[in-house]
């Protein structure tokens, strides 16, 4: 009785194995069969290049960027690979990958620092951060752009001015002129939301810091007026009436109309 038995057990046993061994060796052959080869494996730069160039034209920016950076990888050198260098950088900004399109212009820029279409490289890290922050939300909403974070718009107004410093004949340098002009009064405008909550906290000789230095560093701004008016106006409260009354007297020189010389002249009278 024991013999049939055993038998029986060993025979269970071994059909266990090889069932065991059979589905390991089906799922390998599965994984095997699932690594599919990149069919872009034998394309020439041509073929990356025109693919990657279809992808950006139809918006497809991801499949545009994907293609890029194989043919850079592949084919590193020559014409084509520099000018899929520098859509890269212009897919991740139409992206709004602003980050990655201004790590692309750069990258761009350093290996190809004599290229005749440089200046572009220039044009697209300004243009990146200018938009940088501008989420969604952001650009469906009202929100004045004077009170975003003034970092990216200074690094925007510095590749903006590199550009046009670097290649004042660019095709791009009117339009990195006009778009620096904005930012500078946005910058100066932003100042005055600050120089104002100082005002409004009783800190006088920060409002009065503050309003100056948009005297001095925006010229010709539209809030040269509101900043001459507070610094007229921090100075009464301080009791600095002689440099209170030299910003009047700016202020009427420039803008005889403003209603801010009543205001300042009114605090004048009550104290």
């Amino acid at each position: 009785m024991l013999k049939p038995l055993l038998k029986c057990r060993t025979g269970f046993l071994t059909q266990l194995v090889l069932v065991v061994m059979l589905g390991v060796g089906l799922s390998g052959c599965g994984g095997f069969f699932d690594k599919e080869e990149d069919p872009t494996r034998n394309w020439s730069a041509q073929q990356l290049y025109n693919t990657g160039k279809d992808s950006l034209e139809e918006g497809d920016f991801e499949k545009a960027i994907e293609f890029y950076q194989k043919l850079d990888t592949r084919f590193p050198f020559g014409p084509l690979a520099q000018q899929a260098q520098m859509e890269t950088a212009y897919a991740y900004y139409r992206s709004n990958e602003s980050a990655s399109a201004v790590a692309a212009a750069d990258r761009f820029i350093k290996l190809n620092p004599r290229h005749p279409n440089v200046d572009y490289a220039y044009y697209i890290k300004g243009l990146a951060r200018f938009d940088q922050g501008r989420g969604f939300i952001d650009k469906l909403s009202p929100l004045d752009p004077s009170q975003r974070d003034p970092g990216s718009a200074l690094e925007s107004f510095q590749d903006f001015s590199e550009l046009v410093t670097r290649f004042p004949n660019s095709r791009y340098a009117k339009d990195a002129r006009s778009r620096m002009l904005f930012l500078r009064n946005n910058l100066a405008k932003h100042e005055m939301h600050v120089a104002n909550y100082y005002m409004r906290r009783g800190a006088y000789v920060a409002a009065a810091n503050r309003a100056k230095y948009v005297i001095e560093n925006y010229d010709q701004a539209p809030s040269i007026p509101e900043a001459l008016v507070l610094m007229a106006k921090a100075y009464k409260v301080l009791g600095l009436n002689e440099l209170s009354s030299d910003a009047v007297r700016v202020l009427k020189l420039n803008h005889p109309q403003h209603p801010g010389i009543t205001e300042v002249e009114a605090l004048t009278l009550t104290n």
